[in-house]
């Protein structure tokens, strides 16, 4: 199969799965994942273009989040996809790897083996992108809605010490969040052009949240 039939066929493939999804990991987050890859591709041209295009498309295909945090289905969705689309056993391997390995959540795990490759760097660095900057703050308040979460409380502290398993089952509001993940990004950024256009981004949020204690009337004291 040509490769620009295979990314149209996942595009579809992509678009039909995710259509009834949270507004913030919907089609419109994959789109804005797959954009961010392919401008880091343009820095980075020693990566397979196809291995980032097919693991930009299918890295959110079933997010553990909404699947009973189970990190196995995504995978296993990816996997009949892209052999029900007759690709090389290989590159299935490597776009699953990247599947496995690429969230933020495993960072926390110390245990197990590590993947690495140049496409799993870039896929991570489009992805973070897009939690960060005024996107990523649109994104958290709307899953925080969509679980039910406060925005702020100060009685409770961000913990920033969190277990893998304490970040999947936490309930924290959602300005904890920012400290707990999204302001700590930018210092997992792989690549250098990532690193570059999370800058923006990060300074963004740091404003974000200066105005929002202003506007709380509460300072935090203890928060970095």
């Amino acid at each position: 199969m040509k490769k620009d039939s295979l990314v149209q066929n996942t595009v579809a493939f992509v678009k039909e799965s995710l259509k009834d999804a949270e507004g913030g990991h919907d089609w419109f987050h994959i789109e804005r994942v797959y954009k961010n890859a392919l401008l880091l591709l343009q820095m980075e041209d020693k990566a397979d273009v196809l291995v980032v295009q097919l693991a930009a498309l299918l890295h959110d295909i079933a997010d553990p989040k909404f699947h009973d945090g189970d990190e196995s289905i995504g995978p296993k969705v990816a996997r009949e996809f892209l052999s029900s689309q007759h690709l090389e056993a290989h590159l299935i391997e490597h776009i699953v790897n990247i599947i496995q390995h690429m969230s933020y959540k495993n960072s926390l795990d110390n245990s197990g083996e590590r993947f690495s490759s140049l496409e799993l760097e870039i896929i991570q660095d489009a992805d973070r992108l897009d939690a960060m900057g005024a996107i990523g703050i649109a994104r958290a308040f709307n899953y925080g809605g969509f679980k039910n979460r406060a925005l702020f409380d100060p009685a409770i502290p961000p913990n920033l010490n969190m277990t893998k398993e304490e970040y999947k089952k936490s309930n924290a509001p959602t300005i904890n969040h920012f400290y707990e993940k999204l302001l700590l990004l930018i210092d997992g950024m792989n690549t250098a052009a990532g690193k570059k256009m999370a800058q923006e981004r990060h300074d963004f949020m740091l404003a974000f949240l200066e105005q929002f204690y202003k506007e709380w009337g509460h300072q935090p004291k203890d928060t970095p």
